[in-house]
C-alpha cells in the first residue's frame, strides 16, 4: 500500500519548483491532488496533462492564496470536486530582496500577504473540515531564513518567522482532534531562481553547506511525504529543516 493510498491532498503555488516536487510526490504515493497556481496555466496544465494517467485525480485551479476571498471558494469548490481534504501544503511563497533602507511598502506588503497571510487564508478554511473528520496533516514551508535570518530579506524572514510560530500555535489549538500541524524549513534549494544564477555563485553557496551541495525539491518532498503520511502520526507542533546542516 503506498503511503498516501486515496488521501486527497491541497497544494498551493504547486505548479513549479518546490510545490510541483512535492504534488509529483503525492501523487506517486497514491494520493489525489488538487494543487494552486496564479499565473502559468500552461505549466499547470501540462503538469496535469503527465500525471494523469497515475490512476488519481490531479486538478489544477487558479486562484490566489494571499486573497481570503479566494481562498474561502477554492476551499468550497474542492470539497464539491474531492468530498473531503485530508493534507493542505502551504507552499506559496515569493521574494521581494532589499535591504530595510532601500525596502518599500510594496515590497513588504506583497511578501507577507503572500508567504504569511495565505497559510492563515487557506488554513482558516481547512481547519473546520478536518476537526469535523477527527483528521489532518497541516505542512506549512517555511525556511531556514525565518529561523536564522537574512540580510537583505526582512520582509522574507519576517513572513517565514511567522510560518513557523502559526505552525506551533495551530498545533496546540487542535491537537486534542487529531490535526496536526508542522512546518518545514528549507535551505538552499535548486529551483527556477538558481537556475538564473552564475556557476561561480552556485559553488559558493554550495561550499557554505556541510553537506557540500544545494538541495533538490525531491529532497523537500520527502519531508512533506513523511509529515503528510501516517508515519509522523505523533509528529506535530515542529519544524523540520531540510538544509544540509547549514543551520545546525
Amino acid at each position: 500500500m503506498k503511503l498516501l493510498e486515496n488521501k486527497v491532498a491541497i497544494v498551493t503555488g504547486g505548479s513549479r519548483g518546490i510545490g510541483e516536487s512535492i504534488v509529483r510526490s503525492f501523487v506517486d504515493q497514491g494520493a489525489h491532488v488538487a494543487f494552486t497556481y496564479v499565473s502559468s496555466n500552461e505549466k499547470a496544465n501540462k503538469l496535469v496533462d503527465e500525471l494523469k494517467d497515475k490512476g488519481v485525480k490531479v486538478k489544477a485551479y487558479r486562484s490566489d492564496a494571499s486573497s481570503f476571498e479566494q481562498a474561502a471558494s477554492l476551499v468550497e469548490v474542492l470539497l464539491n470536486d474531492f468530498e473531503r481534504i485530508d493534507i493542505l501544503v502551504n507552499n506559496a511563497g515569493i521574494t521581494r530582496d532589499n535591504l530595510l533602507l532601500r525596502m518599500d511598502e510594496e515590497s513588504w506588503d506583497s511578501v507577507i500577504e503572500t508567504n504569511l497571510k495565505s497559510v492563515f487564508n487557506l488554513t482558516k478554511q481547512v481547519i473546520r473540515p478536518m476537526i469535523k473528520a477527527r483528521s489532518g496533516s497541516i505542512i506549512n514551508v517555511s525556511s531556514i531564513v525565518g529561523v536564522s535570518g537574512n540580510a537583505g530579506q526582512a520582509n522574507y524572514a519576517a513572513s517565514k518567522a511567522g510560518i513557523i510560530g502559526f505552525s506551533k500555535s495551530i498545533a496546540k489549538e487542535v491537537g486534542s482532534r487529531n490535526v496536526r500541524c508542522n512546518a518545514i524549513a528549507p535551505g538552499f534549494i535548486e529551483t527556477d531562481m538558481t537556475n538564473d544564477m552564475d556557476e561561480k555563485a552556485i559553488a559558493a553557496f554550495a561550499e557554505r553547506i556541510p553537506l557540500n551541495r544545494l538541495g533538490n525539491g525531491e529532497d523537500v518532498a520527502n519531508a512533506a511525504l513523511f509529515l503528510a503520511s501516517d508515519m509522523s502520526n505523533y509528529v506535530s507542533g515542529q519544524v523540520i529543516s531540510v538544509c544540509g546542516a547549514l543551520n545546525t
